[in-house]
């Protein structure tokens, strides 16, 4: 059998067949399975509350997501404009989402009917529940969301304007505060038994980089999102990523590169390959994705269209979930690329983050209309 390479991730890693009942369609079939014989062991399920008994083993099936990250309660305020310095204006409406973007990721994987494991933390509040909810609205596994009594779940402010832009203000909460010094051996083991792993920038780096350590051990390959902390990424982070997925303002700002054309993100790229990342997801808003593999020509793949465009709040992640998914499913560069373009066109018609994360029927329905 062909050796799993840990870094940077082969072309053919994660061709596995698909042996779920779950998604009978014939469309979802793998191109080109390659390494039939590959699998993973099952993976325990733990439950969250510890008085009980662990759950039983499930029965083998592919490997799952796993999304370690941030869960947020969103402040959703509709304005016309941004307030200037020391303005007060009145919003149009107001609202209370689940959201965050290890929750909002979660979520898409759930709907797009791929077993999405999410770790993460929330308070024992009323956004605490409201996102459990949620997520499990979802279709998530939730065995490894734990909820905390010293900290409020985490929240944001997001100042949604009418042509469907976003500012948001982001309050950790149970996010960045909490976690153990250590994550428990059931955490551990829930990683190491993926498919693939999905990391963002909302929860602190030493638990980021714990995931991505204990994932490489194991061959499981990561997708850092740099959504998240406007701060460097630790080196001990990067050398353990195979995909780091940034938006074009976040690359400009880790780089400190113009990223206005393909060019110049392109050399921006080059300086992601100098940290010791050689692959780059990079999310181009209204211009599309491109994904760079060092010594290979980039992969470029189009906006499709949206008909209408409401709330861009959750599209990013959306996107980066999609793509994870397509991946882990076998599917090929450029048709994890489309896939996700499709699932992030339907996700802004929507307001909300998790509420507008599409379903997988509606991503190969629109697929099929391109």
């Amino acid at each position: 059998m062909k050796a799993i390479s840990r870094s940077p991730l082969p072309e053919n890693f994660l061709r596995l067949p698909m042996k779920s009942t779950k998604i009978p369609s014939p469309r979802l079939q793998f191109t080109n399975p390659q390494n039939p014989t590959i699998s993973r062991p099952p993976v325990p399920r733990f439950s969250i509350d510890s008085s009980k008994s662990p759950t039983p083993v499930t029965p083998a099936g592919p490997p799952p997501l796993v999304v370690v990250g941030s869960a947020n309660a969103d402040i959703y305020v509709e304005i016309d404009r941004l307030p200037e310095e020391g303005e007060t204006i009145s919003a149009r409406s107001g609202q209370t989402l689940a959201g965050g973007k290890g929750a909002n990721q979660a979520c898409c994987g759930g709907k797009l009917e791929y077993p999405t494991y999410f770790v993460g933390q929330v308070g024992k509040d009323a956004h605490g529940k409201l996102i459990t909810a949620a997520l499990e609205d979802g279709g998530v596994r939730l065995d490894h969301l734990t909820t905390v009594a010293a900290a409020p779940t985490g929240h944001a402010v997001v100042m949604l304007q009418s042509g469907g832009q976003n500012s948001i203000i982001i309050v950790g909460g149970a996010n960045m505060n909490c976690w153990p010094d250590a994550l428990s051996d059931s955490d551990l083991e829930v990683i190491r038994n993926a498919g693939i792993v999905l990391l963002q920038r909302e929860i602190p780096d030493s638990v980021n980089i714990q995931v991505a350590k204990a994932a490489r051990s194991a061959g499981v390959p990561v997708i850092l999102d740099a959504g998240g902390v406007d701060a460097p990424i630790p080196q001990e982070l990067l050398d353990h990523v195979d995909i780091f997925s940034p938006n074009e303002s976040e690359l400009s700002r880790l780089t400190g590169c113009p990223t206005e054309s393909f060019e110049q993100i392109g050399q921006a790229v080059e300086k992601c390959y100098k940290m010791g990342v050689k692959q780059v997801l990079v999310k181009l808003g209204a211009k599309g994705s491109a994904f760079f593999k060092q010594g290979e020509k980039p992969i470029r793949q189009p906006i499709i269209s949206a008909a209408k465009v409401l709330d861009t709040t959750g599209a990013g992640d959306t996107f980066t979930a999609s793509f994870a998914v397509a991946l882990v499913e076998g599917k090929s560069k450029e048709e994890c690329l489309k896939f996700a373009a499709a699932a992030a066109s339907l996700c802004v018609q929507v307001k909300g983050a998790i509420p507008s994360m599409p379903d997988r029927e509606s991503v190969l329905n629109l697929l099929e209309s391109v």
